[in-house]
């Protein structure tokens, strides 16, 4: 079975950059081209949602040159892809807190959306300035706030319900989770969401992530046995 939505954690920018004696920068560039590479793949591979990790709230960290060189990266991403995608029919969806955000990288990514809102192909989910604890928090708040306004009761909060006030309202929960450089953990990435996904961890970096390395991850989603808390039916026999 082949899932329907894969998310993945683009892991090993930097590492990659000093593997070759280059400015982290080089990384991240590397790392656009390998995610333009991975949107057409899935595509070509019948995924119908992808979700990639581009930007996560605790990024701002970094060191500002390379902060900027990232935010510049986005901005040429969409601007140079963003064409392309919408003449591909593929649809594009924001995921995170866009508060703060400078007002031309804000107005990119409302343009990329709503470009391409009336697709119908592959959509593709972008988590810019995310950060699963920061979005469930917020999520949490504006709940807080209808049951306090009386638009809904407390009794009425079911996971569903909540899930509705979460940045991916109206998105899958992903089945399969990637995260490429060996690294294995979710790194504050779609922690609610990804309660019954699949996870495959790449030794690749992301820079040199391939369409077989997805084919890969794919094969192996498919020979696993997804319970989702209950049985097998060989064990539900027994």
């Amino acid at each position: 079975m082949k899932p329907a939505h894969v998310a993945i954690i683009m892991d090993g920018n930097g590492r990659w950059a000093e593997a070759r004696g280059l400015p982290r920068r080089a990384g991240h560039r590397a790392g656009v081209e390998a995610l333009r590479k991975a949107v057409r793949n899935a595509g070509e591979l019948g995924i119908s949602w992808l979700t990639v990790y581009a930007f996560s709230s605790e990024n701002w960290s970094r060191p500002p040159s390379e902060v900027n060189d990232l935010m510049g990266l986005l901005r040429l991403f969409i601007r140079r892809d963003l064409a392309e995608l919408h003449q591909n029919g593929v649809r594009v969806r924001i995921v995170g807190d866009r508060d703060n955000l400078q007002p031309d990288i804000k107005a990119l990514l409302e343009e990329a959306e709503n470009l391409t809102a009336g697709n119908t192909g592959m959509n593709l989910v972008i988590a810019f300035n995310y950060g699963s604890r920061d979005e469930i928090l917020r999520a949490a708040r504006a709940a807080l706030k209808d049951i306090e306004a009386g638009r809904t009761g407390l009794d009425a909060l079911t996971p569903e319900r909540f899930g509705a006030y979460l940045d991916t309202a109206g998105i899958p929960d992903p089945d399969l989770i990637i995260r490429t450089s060996g690294e294995q953990r979710l790194s504050n990435f779609l922690l609610w969401q990804a309660a019954y996904a699949e996870f495959v961890f790449l030794p690749c970096l992301w820079p040199d992530f391939s369409r077989d390395d997805l084919a890969a991850a794919i094969a192996t989603f498919s020979e696993r046995e997804r319970r989702f808390g209950g049985v097998t039916a060989r064990e539900a026999a027994l």
